[in-house]
């Protein structure tokens, strides 16, 4: 499906013959400077229905190390062995270069039709092109093809340059983390340089309270934010799709995607945003395929049941709230939950003009048009594309942690 490319062409690095990925997020973590090594933990999905295995390129020019491969969502930990380019081709990666090394990892079962399987690649490189020493700095200087990024310096090390929009902040142990997220179609020609702080350098991290979820918004922005802690921006894992119904009916049918880690959850609850009205929602379990227990309820429901959805209730709060088992340590569960939203007030048609106007608190939205429309107007930047069916999409990568507020126009054809 197109859709499902076009987040392939956001977050994944790899689509070969035989295997498709997206979520793909990497975390280089620098070691000691003198080794000209790094970590990285790579996590991803691959999403082609049926296979058994999945190949992680080793990069060409670096000493690799493999130490361990993790299944995600049961945090069993993986078989995997190096093979060269050609026993990969042979094992069905057809195009694998032959004098490229692949990590072949054997999945616990295949990847399901309309799932996904999530996993955790560590490893260790030695490159001393991309990470070395110079005068009294360190340089880290690679091509990054992966869209969401995270570099972490040594721990008593200062950030100096990055050439790339990115986020700062320090880690639990003190150490300096760079993210961001690659919002042009092309690698980033990533630059980092830092310095060793004297020992006299305080890196003592000061607890923080939890960030708002939307930055920005609802506060006194005539004052500074104390004990304020935000969120990876790149790490987070929410993605959406809205299709656009005809605009006389004001709906649209959306889905979107979310991982669940913490201990013991067993559901999630999606408030209704005021002004709309749900219908149709369903669910399922994207590590298995299978579907989900969806509930709507309203007001004096949710209270009777007791569920804590984070606000006050009233007798117009509205949910959609879907069950799955249990997380339980060290594992985690991804699900896709759909439904259609009927807002008359957000979506509607104005002077022979379709009208959509809604804010994206999000890091990836794709808008679909409905058949039939051609688009004239759009406010925030967004990749253009159509879909198989020949629908035009818009495709927005919200770097920034907060929200967007999305106005699209289109005429009839």
């Amino acid at each position: 499906m197109k859709i499902l490319l076009l987040f392939i062409s956001c977050l994944s690095i790899q689509s070969f013959a035989q295997q498709q990925s997206e979520d793909a997020y990497t975390r280089y973590e620098l070691l000691d400077p003198s080794t000209q090594s790094f970590r990285i933990i790579y996590e991803v999905s691959a999403v082609s229905a049926g296979s058994t295995f999945y190949y992680n390129t080793l990069r060409k020019g670096s000493d690799h190390k493999v130490d361990a491969v993790v299944d995600l969502s049961s945090g069993q930990s993986l078989n995997w062995e190096i093979v060269n380019g050609e026993n990969a081709k042979k094992s069905g990666l057809a195009e694998a270069e032959k004098d490229v090394d692949y990590l072949k990892i054997k999945l616990t079962n295949s990847v399901p039709v309309g799932g996904e399987y999530r996993l955790k690649i560590d490893k260790t490189y030695k490159d001393s092109k991309s990470y070395f020493i110079q005068g009294d700095k360190i340089i880290f200087d690679r091509s990054l093809g992966i869209k969401r990024n995270a570099i972490v310096l040594p721990l008593g090390y200062e950030l100096l340059k990055c050439n790339y929009p990115s986020q700062v902040a320090q880690e639990s142990d003190g150490r300096i983390k760079i993210s961001f997220i690659n919002i042009s179609p092309a690698e980033v020609p990533l630059h980092i340089e830092a310095r060793k702080l004297p020992a006299s350098a305080k890196l003592a991290v000061i607890s923080a309270k939890p960030s708002p979820s939307s930055m920005g918004q609802g506060r006194d922005k005539s004052k500074a934010r104390l004990d304020f802690s935000f969120p990876e921006r790149a790490y987070q894992s929410r993605e959406i799709v809205y299709f656009l119904q005809q605009p006389d009916s004001h709906s649209f049918r959306l889905y979107h995607d979310y991982t669940e880690t913490k201990e013991g959850m067993d559901r999630y609850i999606n408030i209704v945003r005021a002004g709309s009205k749900a219908s149709n929602p369903s669910a399922k379990n994207l590590d298995t395929g299978k579907p989900l227990k969806v509930e709507t309820l309203k007001g004096n429901e949710i209270s009777e049941r007791k569920l804590d959805i984070g606000e006050i209730v009233t007798p117009e709060t509205e949910i959609v709230a879907i069950w799955y088992d249990a997380v339980q340590k060290g594992k985690s569960t991804r699900i896709r939950i759909e439904e259609t939203y009927t807002d008359a007030s957000r979506y509607l048609l104005y002077n022979d003009e379709l009208i959509f106007d809604r804010s994206f608190g999000r890091a990836y939205n794709i808008v679909i048009l409905p058949e039939g429309w051609l688009l004239t107007s759009n406010l925030i930047p967004a990749v253009v594309d159509f879909t198989d069916d020949g629908l035009i999409s818009l495709n927005y990568v919200n770097n920034q942690p907060d929200e967007m507020d999305v106005h699209i126009k289109a005429r009839k054809r």
